[in-house]
């Protein structure tokens, strides 16, 4: 099939927008239509692994002063090298061309803007260049590099973090006399986290004075404190920040070691003040997660995302802001039937802007801040945004609204201007257009299930390209992981529903009980109940579709990951000859050697209801693990297992297969040594894609 070339598609899209005496129209240019004159003009083909992995991956990296130009990343795959390659570039907000603002080999993120100075992080130093002209200078040199950089607002003191050696954990540590030895030595939990064996050092906070890039004597704040700043294993630049008068810091800790850290949430966070080196607990007494320190513009509050519970690390995220010079606190959200997943300040002081998911997206909303604390009124909380479409972040607030980052299941990240007004989204960043303008188009629909319990279940069901509702399809049942994470309208490089589709079937996503949108109960609900309610939601969702005309009944199969993996696993004893296909991806086989084996104690505690040798726990680990239905097992499936996934150990896919395959049931299992609970690389991607789609065509397509 022809196929257009990058050029054509260029010069395609812009031969549309150029007016004839040969001025710049965009602001008169209706986007649908042009990208459907385009799509009639050129061959489209059906998204295919390798072109998902050749768009840009757009970040929004920040604003000027004046809010006119934004600055954005975008890292693009080099697939030769295995590596990701990201490059910084300066837009217009209102609309313009794109400039190429860093070119260098490696990867830059903006630090701060300054006027018209960027101030930006690459390879380790921070680097300034102006927006306007100039070359890029670099400013520090500072050995081993710098990490989680916060410069004051005054610009006087730097603050970053760094990793410091406090146990002999290692055995080269701990027996100088044998620095070719590679043993562990552990007394307590806290021995692995996420993909890394705990070596014995703990990030730390550093402090010291900055002078256009010359930094003074480092001080370590949490000198000799066997504690992670930032937090592990994701932690980074959010979890520090400066008072805004230069005066004091903020950081975010976990001020647990060893089994007391396994089994909490608790983080905290402490301001340490730099003339006295007094350090202040500012959350003592709040129990579960607290994080993201900010202030309002103007400095007079400070605010944070709090959860209540210690060890649930999926409960209701609410705002928090406290006077510090009264210490009077609020919990803006209280009264919210939702979470929040993060929020910004308004220019003016007045109000706080906040995302959070709803009903199958994540939207924008807002709050007014109260006039007085002491009061203890309660905001009004209003959404701004609804659509069709996921908004990923705020950026920042300009004149007529916000600039934030948005995808669709249909779209990957781009930037975009939120009217508020109009209420309406306008493209800043085009990225992939052109990529795109490639791309046969995948019809996603909203589709409403009764569920066994009477309730109204959501799911999103997406349709191959061309899709005709005379023919039969096979039909996949996405399992989200989590259990408590959201299926929206987000764009994921490897569990990508527009792929899915694009390979002719047919895909339903159910939001099925533990996901946050649809209320603080609905999301509990499956706490201490995985192989329950949600489970049934499921086969509610597949029964439900599969009564269309356009459904093969015969060509059914389920996919998913951690939560889902378990999902499928757990579906595969129980699912009476629904599927004929299964895929389990680090899924959660036998909840008593998971419950053993896994880093995060607090998750397994809250969420199955403690330890196997609770006889309080039982139906986990009899009923609801997936192990104990294998004599059931009797349709195709296929493992995939990733060996530094410490989330869900090794032995979990390896035991499936091992069971599978003494089953005498046809099965696969794909080993990945060196991916974590997720696959980072681009050709270790590859392969999962060509494995997985591979199987598909074996046991389901054909």
């Amino acid at each position: 099939m022809h196929k257009i070339t990058w050029i054509g598609a260029f010069l395609l899209i812009n031969n549309m927008v150029i007016a004839q005496e040969g001025k710049e129209v965009p602001q008169k240019v209706d986007r649908p239509k042009v990208e459907n004159r385009v799509r009639r003009s050129v061959n489209v083909e059906p998204l295919s692994p390798k072109k998902l992995w050749e768009l840009g991956r757009v970040t929004a990296e920040g604003l000027s002063k004046d809010g006119s130009q934004l600055i954005y990343g975008v890292s693009n795959y080099q697939f030769e090298e295995n590596k990701s390659e990201k490059n910084l570039f300066v837009i217009p907000v209102n609309g313009g061309e794109a400039k190429q603002f860093t070119s260098e080999a490696g990867s830059e993120s903006v630090l701060k803007v300054e006027g018209d100075d960027i101030h930006y992080m690459f390879k380790g130093q921070i680097w300034k260049k102006n927006l306007k002209d100039g070359n890029s200078i670099q400013l520090t040199n500072y050995e081993d590099g710098l990490e989680n950089v916060k410069i004051s607002p005054d610009g006087k003191h730097i603050l970053f973090s760094k990793a410091v050696l406090l146990k002999p954990y290692y055995s080269p540590n701990k027996y100088e006399d044998l620095p070719k030895s590679n043993v562990y030595i552990y007394d307590n939990l806290d021995y692995r986290h996420w993909d890394t064996w705990n070596d014995g050092k703990f990030n730390h906070p550093f402090v010291a004075t900055y002078d256009n890039g010359k930094i003074g004597e480092a001080k370590d704040i949490m000198a000799d404190e066997p504690y992670y700043s930032p937090t592990m294993p994701f932690g980074g630049a959010e979890d520090l920040a400066w008072a805004p008068d230069g005066k004091s810091v903020l950081y975010v800790c976990k001020k647990k070691f060893g089994t007391e850290y396994a089994q909490s949430t608790n983080t905290d966070i402490y301001r340490y003040d730099l003339a006295s080196g007094k350090t202040t607990n500012l959350t003592e007494g709040m129990n579960g997660y607290d994080n993201t320190p900010g202030f309002s513009p103007d400095g007079k509050m400070m605010t944070w995302l709090s959860m209540k519970t210690d060890g649930y690390e999926a409960d209701k995220n609410d705002i928090y802001i406290q006077d510090p010079v009264s210490g009077q606190k609020l919990n803006l959200t209280a009264h919210w039937d939702g979470t929040v997943n993060s929020y910004t300040w308004s220019k003016d002081n007045k109000k706080i802007y906040f995302v959070a998911p709803t009903k199958g997206t994540v939207q924008v909303f807002e709050l007014q801040i109260p006039a007085n604390l002491k009061n203890m009124s309660l905001p009004n909380i209003k959404q701004i945004s609804s659509g069709d479409f996921d908004i990923t972040g705020i950026v920042g607030e300009v004149k007529d609204g916000l600039v934030v980052t948005s995808t669709k299941m249909t779209r990957a990240t781009e930037v975009f201007m939120f009217n508020f007004k109009s209420k309406s989204l306008s493209p800043i960043t085009k990225v992939n257009d052109q990529m795109y303008a490639t791309v046969a188009d995948t019809k996603v629909e909203a589709r409403i299930t009764k569920a066994t319990d009477g309730l109204d279940l959501f799911s999103w069901v997406i349709y191959p390209p061309d899709f005709d509702p005379t023919k039969k399809y096979p039909t996949l049942l996405f399992c989200q992981g989590g259990p408590q994470s959201a299926t929206t309208q987000s764009y994921s490089f490897r569990w990508n529903f527009q792929l899915l589709a694009s390979q002719g079937y047919i895909v339903i996503a159910p939001n099925r009980r533990g996901m946050p949108g649809w209320g603080v109960k609905w999301n509990e609900q499956i706490s201490k109940d995985w192989g329950g309610q949600a489970i049934q939601d499921y086969l509610s969702a597949i029964d439900d579709i599969a009564k269309e005309s356009y459904v093969d009944k015969d060509r059914l199969g389920t996919v998913g990951a951690s939560y889902g993996g378990y999902s499928v696993f757990q579906l595969a004893g129980v699912h009476e000859g629904r599927f004929k296909s299964f895929i389990s991806h680090c899924g959660l086989f036998d909840m008593k050697s998971w419950y053993g084996t896994t880093e995060e104690l607090f998750f397994a505690n809250h969420d199955l209801g403690g330890p196997y040798w609770d006889k309080a726990n039982e139906k986990t680990y009899t009923e609801f693990n997936p192990s104990n239905h294998v004599e059931k097992w009797d349709t195709p499936i296929l493992i995939f297992q990733g060996g530094k996934d410490y989330r869900v150990p090794i032995g979990q896919g390896l035991e499936a297969f091992q069971a599978a395959q003494l089953r005498g049931v046809k099965s696969r299992l794909v080993y990945l040594p060196d991916e974590n609970h997720w696959v980072l690389s681009g050709q270790s991607a590859q392969v999962w894609q060509r494995e997985f789609f591979g199987w598909l065509d074996e046991t389901l397509k054909k």
